[in-house]
């Protein structure tokens, strides 16, 4: 049972950017209220969108349009390649191959909802499955492939309503010395920074390890090894294994990060309502450095058409009257208007950021890239808003 700890307001589908036409008419719009489930210590939204509204043939999102995630990606494969070796590997929400252009073709398997995103791996060669993760699917290709001895998910697992499916299906195809890395932001890192951006109606959860070992355990797997990362604002990769798996041994990292956990109260409701109340003064400061700003006539821009910034925008109620444009590289994006908000989205180059005083860091995960991209814009003046770890004009960025 969960009990809801915040209320995001009613906000639109995140990736649903629109044309100026759709601007005219009705959008689609739910409640985006978040809750905490003490059983499982997991957070979760209380209001789930059908995954076909979400996951289609136009879906934007693309890892490859990111060189950060570009070199990370190829950092990982090299990891996985020189660690596991694996005999066949498949990933689960391939996106458009970023990952899955480093392994070997003959051994390499996409799953990938997206008919647009899955067009692009098969063209590169790749065995490509454009179905949703789900026990079936694990069936049908264990009938061709036998077993799995690794499977890989960045940001994909916690896209998914029914969990309990989602490792079902995977334990019924992972081999027995099989390993399951996952890849999602960190809840502790969220309530730390106060990201409540990390909730739109895509990111279904976000994972603790106190929550993925309890999720694991209906299943007879566990968790081997956790690492921190800093993608995505922070996040965990998760090594999971069969509880009947002897060949990798738990590591001193699953302990640690438990102790970090509960000694933050994860597994306490009163922690998430502390939250709750931290996110509602967030809210009331951001939207007064905006109304500021533009009482003093500052041009101001949004760097990134994030989700995320989908999710601060319609719950701060910062629209076009505070923000001119915002500003991507995203081919599926530029020209249209963000979901609920409608500010304009305009092809990002080398120049947009002449004459603009004030950017909102809505990509804010990938602020060192972004800084570094732009450090000539901030020696001559521009500035950068962010609502993380608190609302604020950030003073001094080192570049």
């Amino acid at each position: 049972m969960y009990k809801q700890f915040l209320n995001l307001g009613r906000q639109p589908l995140a990736n649903k950017f629109l044309t100026k036409a759709q601007t005219l008419k009705k959008e689609v719009f739910y409640d985006l209220n978040i809750g905490f489930n003490s059983e499982y210590s997991l957070v979760s939204i209380l209001k789930t969108i059908p995954s076909k509204k979400m996951f289609n043939d136009k879906y934007p999102y693309r890892s490859s349009m990111s060189n950060t995630i570009i070199k990370y990606f190829y950092n990982l494969s090299k990891k996985i390649i020189k660690d596991f070796n694996p005999n066949c590997f498949l990933e689960i929400g391939s996106n458009d191959g970023t990952l899955m252009k480093n392994f070997d073709k003959k051994k390499s398997i996409c799953v990938e909802p997206c008919k647009n995103h899955a067009k692009i791996t098969t063209r590169m060669g790749y065995k490509t499955y454009q179905n949703f993760w789900n026990l079936k699917l694990a069936k049908k290709i264990k009938k061709k492939y036998k077993t799995v001895d690794l499977i890989y998910s960045a940001n994909a697992i916690s896209h998914i309503n029914d969990l309990k499916s989602v490792f079902k299906a995977i334990r019924y195809l992972l081999s027995e010395k099989g390993v399951l890395i996952i890849e999602d932001p960190s809840l502790l890192n969220c309530l730390k920074l106060g990201s409540y951006d990390q909730f739109y109606n895509e990111h279904i959860y976000v994972f603790s390890l106190l929550s993925m070992v309890k999720l694991l355990k209906k299943h007879d797997m566990e968790v081997y090894n956790v690492e921190q990362l800093s993608t995505h604002g922070g996040s965990l990769r998760y090594y999971i294994k069969k509880e009947s798996n002897n060949k990798f041994k738990i590591q001193k990292s699953i302990n640690n990060q438990l102790l970090k956990e509960t000694k933050y109260g994860l597994d306490k409701f009163k922690t998430y309502k502390i939250f709750g109340k931290k996110v509602e003064n967030s809210k009331k400061e951001l939207k007064k450095i905006f109304v500021n700003l533009k009482k003093q006539n500052k041009k101001i821009v949004s760097y990134g058409a994030t989700a995320k910034s989908c999710t601060v925008f319609n719950y701060c109620k910062i629209g076009n009257d505070l923000i001119d444009c915002v500003l991507d590289t995203t081919p599926d994006k530029v020209g249209k208007y963000t979901p609920g908000t409608h500010i304009k989205i305009k092809k990002y180059n080398k120049n947009s950021l002449k004459n603009i005083d004030f950017a909102f860091l809505s990509a804010w995960n990938f602020k060192n890239e972004i800084f570094m991209k732009e450090k000539k814009y901030i020696k001559n003046g521009l500035k950068f808003i962010t609502h993380t770890p608190n609302p604020q004009i950030i003073k001094k960025i080192n570049v």
